[in-house]
């Protein structure tokens, strides 16, 4: 054999390595999850090198330590940190940079840190410089033997160390016998940490500016809840509904929706857009926002009223008061007066009464109290003027008369402009490839299926999967918030025999509020975010609407 052909199964092997090495660098570039990336980068380096055990330490600048991250030794089958779903141990402590004050050079991956250069000891029990007490003492308790060492620094595009892959023992590829890594082998590693470096620290800065951008969605949310608590709860509850809702469809196999799937990018931008849904709530004025009772503004106006009410009373004594100045009177005719004003003075209450109830608002106000508004409006009274006014003003009429809830017309057009807002200010920003439906997703949950929503009169047909789950997410929380000024929270029950009505009437998507039904989103919200109260037994089959799949 020529030396030539010697040497061609090491430049193959060599070749190969390579070759895999460049496979490495792309699977870590296109990595997301920092718990997989981790995990691959030190399986890559204990492959590409044979080695048996490894761990990867990351660095902890404004601690000055290096944590472990992920351990495995294949020989003991163990393994921990990472994607295996085990802690490391507690027993296991970070590696100090420095102890008072002086750099830590004893330990091997404190002094690699800190040298920013590499370490390969061939045999840790003859080598000499550094304290292997925790490693020999490790030894001695699970009968392992570690023999070989390579520890490489992490050093990333800006030069700085970020952390350390220490491997121990390197394994011959023929025999299987512990040898001394090779520098073909630390040159390797040193390429692949470089990368990975690289790696790590870019997906770092992308979850930095996921966190930034998240904690800035945040602090819109905060400000609308500092603005009005009764809608905070609710810019945190739709969103989690909305995502509990989208991976009940995601996960079915069965029906019209069974072929519908969410990737991780897709969820991640279905749940900005469920945190963003009502960002333009906070242009909408507090006063609108937290109307509790018809006549509430900045104050409720159902004290003035009362006081008006009180007015009329004394004008009715005082003139029951004069009357009865008349000695001329006979008795009979000095008992009706007072009888008469008892009688006026008890309708005066009963309708001041009538009034606050009136005041409070309900979900469907009757033609004949509507009429009695009107009759007590027709009243007068001397205002502070001492002019002779209507009882109530024609604004004061108006929000009395309010059929459902408590906002006259034009406050449901104050409300019902955020979304208005919402969608301008989506659309105005620069979203990236993988958030660029954030806009449609959020502005779409108060469209109808049946083109009757707002702002865009939408129909089904014209609206994403994930749009209509929202629309879903939004009414349903609403039902049963218990949060709100104007009513109380509704029980599953009713919750979904409204929902159920809303189906039917083309209000909702109607896959989805079988899936929403079938699934038990309803009951897993609701072990979340509705008081116990609230919780009742639902009979699926009285739900209306409600079709179970054969």
């Amino acid at each position: 054999m020529s030396h030539a052909e010697s040497i061609m199964p090491q430049g193959n092997a060599m070749l190969n390595r390579l070759e895999e090495l460049n496979a490495i660098g792309i699977a870590l570039s296109s990595e997301r999850d920092i718990n997989r990336l981790l995990d691959t980068i030190l399986l890559a380096a204990m492959r590409i090198t044979h080695a048996d055990a490894g761990t990867l330490y990351l660095l902890e600048p404004d601690k000055q330590e290096l944590t472990f991250e992920i351990m495995r030794t294949n020989s003991l089958g163990k393994a921990f940190g990472g994607t295996t779903g085990k802690p490391i141990p507690s027993s296991v402590f970070p590696i100090q940079l420095y102890k008072d004050g002086v750099a830590n050079h004893s330990m091997v991956v404190a002094h690699a840190a800190l040298s920013g250069k590499s370490i390969n000891i061939p045999d840790a029990y003859k080598a000499e410089g550094f304290d292997f007490s925790g490693t020999k003492g490790f030894d001695k308790k699970s009968g392992y033997r570690s023999t070989s060492f390579l520890a490489v620094p992490m050093r990333n595009h800006e030069n700085e160390i970020i952390g350390v892959v220490q491997l121990i023992n390197s394994m011959d590829r023929s025999t299987g016998a512990i040898v001394a890594f090779s520098r073909q082998e630390q040159s390797l590693l040193e390429s692949l940490s470089s990368q990975a470096a690289i790696a790590l620290t870019n997906r770092r800065l992308i979850q930095q500016m996921e966190d930034l951008f998240e904690s800035f969605i945040n602090l819109i949310n905060a400000a609308i809840d500092d603005k009005s608590p009764y809608t905070g709860g609710h810019c945190e509850r739709v969103p989690a509904l909305t995502m509990m809702l989208a991976d009940a469809v995601n996960r079915t196999s069965q029906g019209p929706l069974k072929d519908f799937v969410m990737t991780e990018r897709d969820r991640y931008e279905l749940k900005i857009a469920g945190l963003l849904h009502d960002c333009g709530k906070i242009t909408t004025p507090v006063h609108v926002v937290d109307k509790s009772t018809k006549l509430e503004t900045i104050f409720d106006r159902i004290k003035l009223i009362d006081t008006r009410f009180e007015v009329l009373k004394r004008d009715v004594e005082i003139r029951m008061l004069r009357n009865l100045q008349d000695t001329g009177l006979e008795p009979e005719e000095v008992r009706q007066l007072r009888l008469d004003f008892e009688e006026r003075a008890r309708q005066l209450d009963d309708d001041r009464e009538f009034l606050r109830h009136c005041n409070i608002g309900s979900e469907k106000m009757d033609a004949a109290h509507q009429e009695r508004v009107h009759r007590i409006a027709a009243y007068t009274w001397r205002n502070e003027a001492g002019e002779e006014a209507s009882f109530l003003s024609a604004d004061e009429l108006d929000n009395l008369n309010i059929r459902a809830g408590t906002l006259t017309e034009a406050e449901r057009q104050i409300i019902n402009h955020h979304i208005d807002v919402t969608i301008k200010m989506l659309e105005s920003l620069p979203w990236p490839k993988h958030l660029q439906k954030v806009p449609e997703y959020a502005g779409g949950h108060h469209e109808r299926m049946d083109g009757k929503g707002y702002p865009k009169g939408l129909t089904r047909e014209q609206m994403s999967v994930q749009a209509r789950v929202m629309g879903i997410a939004d009414i349903f929380e609403a039902l049963t918030a218990k949060d709100r000024p104007y009513k109380q929270g509704k029980t599953l029950t009713e919750s979904l025999t409204i929902l159920g009505k809303f189906k039917e009437n083309g209000h909702i998507d109607p896959d989805l509020f079988d899936v929403f039904v079938r699934e038990k989103v309803y009951l897993e919200y609701a072990k979340q975010f509705l008081g116990q109260e609230q919780i009742d037994e639902v009979d699926e089959s009285r739900i209306p609407g409600y079709s179970q799949l054969p």
